[in-house]
């Protein structure tokens, strides 16, 4: 069973930077390929940035050239550099793992953490 616990969320202001971070308990995350989602109250669900099995990422048009995925071999843990912030980043962030390819590739994702609140005050 694949566990993810996320960290690093809090409270900035627009323009500020945060890093949010996301252990992978119960297998090595080389295996996996993962994703940061986040919602924001009211909104449904969206998928922010994603790195697959090989390493290339992909990012939504909302954040791309502000955030960052990227993996931390050492420390098995996903991270989401974030910078540039504004107000509309506000959300729960949460990461999220699948073994299989096409799953990933579909973008639907089998082991959720439980989130991390991100908000940005303008």
């Amino acid at each position: 069973q694949v566990q993810l616990v996320e960290s690093g969320g809090g409270s900035v202001q627009a323009g500020g930077s945060l890093t949010l971070s996301c252990a992978v308990f119960g297998y090595s995350y080389s295996r996996l390929c993962m994703g940061w989602f986040r919602q924001a109250p009211g909104k449904e669900r969206e998928g922010v940035a994603y790195i697959a099995h090989d390493g290339s990422t992909s990012y939504a048009d909302s954040v791309k050239g502000r955030f960052t995925i990227s993996k931390d071999n050492a420390k098995n843990t996903l991270n989401l550099q974030m910078n540039s912030l504004k107000p509309e980043d506000i959300a729960m962030y949460y990461c999220a793992a699948t073994f299989f390819l096409s799953k990933c590739r579909a973008r639907s994702f089998d082991y959720w953490g439980q989130g991390t609140q991100v908000a940005v005050s303008s």
